[in-house]
């Protein structure tokens, strides 16, 4: 991208990050904003635990008044994907809302899910992960509602639907509005690699049209292809060639991904019809693969039976996705070509660390800071530019390392934390140190009727979700690098001790964590039997020493605990400001 339109989308982005600003804690004007904000929760504890910061955010004069906020939750049973979520959704606003329905402009932010790849937003959501800027701290879902800012006033009712681990970063002419006004769907587009096509969705147009004279394209859409191969992308026509003035790519050759889409109203009642049609849904629907495939004239049947992509196959997919197919095949796919803008994805510990501390560009474009609403370290020491302090509060004394986050946390005196790690709602005694690439994360749990705490700690790269058969499972799950087997040696713990919680074996379910008293004392205990595993000398744990898995914790969290420890340290930000 020419450092020309690399400054058009730094100031479009910081335009409407300034717009959103000015509506914090503000009633909000008739057509100026969204009438309702929708989160979608995997259950009734998530939705729980959503609405209760929402409540507090609001509290907290972080987001517009005058604004329905809504948290529903996926029915109990089956994981039905955000396609089922959207769905239900839909169900739950005609309930709420009736033939206002028709009238009102809505933003659904599928936030549910585990986060099993970026564990320190489990318990209390990816839709509040810290970002680093605003005053006070932006969260993810300030950040979300910021990007899409333009779009309420310039749209008519309906729902624009997006995710809560990605940023649409765009700019386009003065003379040129991004408007949702057509039937059907209307879906933003971003010119990306061939590669980053194999894992999103992929775009087919009309090779008649042009595509590229302008940052911004209205344009009808073919087919929509997801996760294709590149084999896949030639044969239907979704390759582009050759580069316009208004973006760059590394390859002469890319293809058009999805993010946002809008539904019309008339087509989202076409939805809510069918899922009364159809009943409780008992398997999983993508949101984008299984409603957008059905979408323009070239699209076929064929991928309802393509199960690659499915968490599980449950036999009723097929016959539900042949007959979604059958209920939108006709409706139109309208695009927008946005071909200024950037995409990018925070789902992952990896992605969170880059995006958030060595990648130039991106804090360039969103002004994040290295050090955003905390108490910070000394400025001066090494490595304080490269790494990404929020909400927390640090002794001066305290280091932490370039690629390292550290988030509504306590460091004490002569902590370190070394490079490429994540600290997260910690308590950390002073003279510790945390290892380079390690991510640690405490929580508050119910045990036994008492409020305990719990760190969890995991290598930066390890697959929580990998789940491999019991008998060979402590050789093949590999924690910090070493076999599961070796941790334990470490430990003084046997591979007959440690149990997992559920019928498969994987880190997210050994119960591997020891409960402590305190956040300090629970951390500590973690820190060392991480020290223990990378040195290669021994711990012997206490007999009585409780462990419990990253699943058990999360359903037995103490919200209230957790989010009172946040305002603990939002009361002495706000006071060490004020008095400063």
């Amino acid at each position: 991208m020419s450092q020309e339109y690399m400054t058009k989308l730094r100031i479009a982005t910081g335009a409407k990050l300034r717009k959103f600003k000015s509506l914090r804690d503000r009633e909000v004007l008739p057509g100026e904003f969204w009438d309702v904000v929708v989160l979608t929760a995997v259950d009734a504890d998530q939705r729980e635990a959503y609405e209760l910061q929402v409540r507090q955010k609001v509290d907290r004069k972080e987001l517009p008044r005058g604004v329905h906020y809504k948290v529903f939750s996926d029915p109990p049973g089956y994981k039905i994907g955000n396609g089922g979520s959207t769905l239900y959704a839909l169900q739950q606003l005609n309930e709420v809302y009736g033939k206002t329905l028709s009238k009102l402009r809505i933003i659904l932010i599928h936030a549910g899910g585990l986060s099993q790849r970026l564990p320190s937003a489990s318990a209390l959501g990816k839709i509040f992960t810290a970002m680093p800027l605003g005053d006070p701290l932006y969260q993810m879902l300030d950040l979300k509602l910021a990007l899409c800012i333009d779009f309420p006033s310039q749209m008519k009712p309906g729902i624009v639907v997006t995710s809560a681990d990605t940023m649409e970063l765009y700019s386009i002419a003065e003379d040129d509005i991004v408007r949702f006004e057509k039937p059907g769907f209307t879906a933003l587009a971003h010119p990306s690699p061939l590669i980053i096509g194999t894992t999103h969705g992929v775009f087919v147009l009309d090779s008649s049209e042009n595509s590229t004279d302008s940052e911004m394209v209205n344009i009808s859409c073919l087919r929509f292809l997801h996760k294709p191969s590149i084999n896949e992308m030639r044969a239907n026509g979704a390759v582009c060639n050759g580069q316009s003035g208004c973006y760059s790519i590394s390859d002469n050759e890319f293809v058009y991904t999805d993010s946002t889409y809008y539904i019309d109203f008339d087509t989202a009642t076409s939805l809510l019809n069918f899922l009364k049609e159809l009943g409780p849904l008992s398997c999983e629907i993508d949101a984008y693969g299984d409603f957008l495939q059905a979408l323009g004239p070239k699209a076929t049947i064929d991928y309802t039976s393509n199960t690659v992509n499915v968490t599980k196959e449950e036999s009723s997919l097929v016959n539900t996705r042949e007959k979604i197919f059958h209920r939108l095949k006709g409706t139109p796919l309208n695009v927008i070509l946005l071909n200024n803008s950037k995409f990018y994805h925070i789902g992952t510990t990896s992605e969170y660390l880059f995006h958030l501390t060595e990648d130039v560009v991106l804090r360039h474009e969103l002004s994040f800071l290295s050090s955003a609403f905390s108490i910070p370290m000394n400025e001066n020491s090494e490595g304080s530019s490269r790494c990404c302090i929020m909400n927390s509060v640090l002794d001066p004394s305290s280091y932490v390392g370039a690629g390292s986050v550290v988030e509504y946390s306590r460091l004490g005196a002569g902590v370190s934390v070394g490079s490429g790690s994540i600290v997260s709602s910690c308590w950390v005694r002073g003279g510790l140190s945390v290892p380079d690439g390690v991510l640690m994360h405490s929580l508050c749990v119910n045990f036994k009727n008492q409020a305990r705490f719990v760190t969890v700690t995991f290598g930066i790269n390890d697959n929580l979700k990998r789940s491999v058969e019991a008998s060979a499972c402590m050789e093949e799950l590999k924690l910090f690098g070493r076999s599961l087997s070796e941790c334990l040696s470490n430990w003084g713990l046997t591979n007959e001790t440690v149990s997992f919680s559920g019928s498969e074996s994987s880190l997210w379910k050994a119960c591997l964590f020891p409960v402590c008293l305190d956040p300090q004392s629970s951390f500590s205990l973690s820190l060392e039997m991480v020290h223990s595993v990378l040195t290669g000398s021994t711990l012997t744990l206490a007999k009585e020493t409780s462990l419990m898995s990253m699943q058990e914790a999360l359903q037995c969290k103490n919200l209230e605990e957790m989010l009172k420890f946040r305002k603990g340290l939002y009361d002495d930000i706000t006071c060490t400001k004020s008095n400063n």
